[in-house]
């Protein structure tokens, strides 16, 4: 997966679209960067969700909710300028997770002091349980973002998409990039991917747009490769209320079940 995008490039270059100052502790020293005139989609992909995540989070009043679901090897939690009080879960590879932390530490890669990180390992047994651990809060809004997550099966992305849908309050976010296999499982060659989107994601109560990646280079002024891409860039909201909201809504009909049968208890 492309790592450039960065720091060190003459100034007689075009404006970068985003600033990672970590990327490169990642990629050897050896490597040789291809400056083009054109803008590869993985690029153009981590510059929209970037600016989408950040000018949703910004809207939220008081505690803020990120989750990543990455590769492990993500420069989000260091590089954004994220608002005071915001929690970020890192949900990813634990091995690989590791590796990266460590070589983000030793290029002085810190979190603001004013968020909370944790990191989740993927292959935790419950991952709805251990976002609640954290700190998680269902009755909260959140917004989610995968990129890079390793993907095995059609199944795998649905576990994952069951926790976003228990887990998101409604009128949360779920956005970010899914490779587009996942869409040709057991599928004929006509096959609409975009009603494919729809059905799955509506099936756990998400209302999903497909973003083209020419639209993203038209609006960012930027030409792309001419090179394949077989990813599904993607903004899904959700539409149905969480574990948590639909809990406190069960308890608070008790309530008012119980004050009522009390109220006419009294009144006979």
């Amino acid at each position: 997966m492309p790592r450039l995008f960065v720091s060190e490039r003459p100034f007689n270059q075009a404006k970068p679209l985003f600033v990672d100052p970590y990327a490169g502790c990642f990629v050897s020293t050896d490597d040789e960067v291809d400056m083009k005139k054109q803008t590869h989609h993985y690029c153009l992909a981590t510059k929209y969700i970037d600016d989408k995540l950040l000018h949703t989070i910004n809207r939220i009043d008081g505690l803020k909710q990120v989750v990543l679901l990455t590769d492990g090897v993500d420069t989000r939690p260091y590089r954004l300028n994220w608002p005071r009080s915001t929690l970020i879960f890192d949900i990813s590879p634990d091995e690989l997770y590791k590796e990266a932390a460590e070589k983000l530490e030793g290029v002085g890669a810190k979190i603001s002091r004013s968020c909370l990180f944790y990191h989740i390992p993927l292959a935790s047994s419950n991952l709805q349980k251990a976002l609640h651990t954290k700190g998680f809060n269902g009755s909260r809004p959140s917004i989610w973002v995968i990129q890079g997550l390793p993907l095995i099966n059609l199944a795998s992305f649905e576990d994952i998409l069951f926790v976003v849908s228990s887990m998101a309050m409604k009128g949360s976010l779920f956005l970010g990039e899914l490779p587009h296999w996942l869409a040709e499982t057991g599928i004929r060659r006509d096959f609409d991917s975009g009603k494919w989107m729809d059905k799955l994601f509506m099936s756990s109560g998400f209302r999903v747009d497909i973003i083209s990646y020419d639209e993203v280079a038209r609006n960012l002024g930027k030409q792309l490769t001419l090179e394949e891409y077989r990813k599904i860039l993607f903004v899904a909201e959700q539409l149905q209320f969480s574990d948590a909201q639909m809990e406190t809504w069960r308890r608070e009909f008790q309530r008012f079940e119980e004050e009522g049968d009390e109220e006419g208890f009294e009144e006979l």
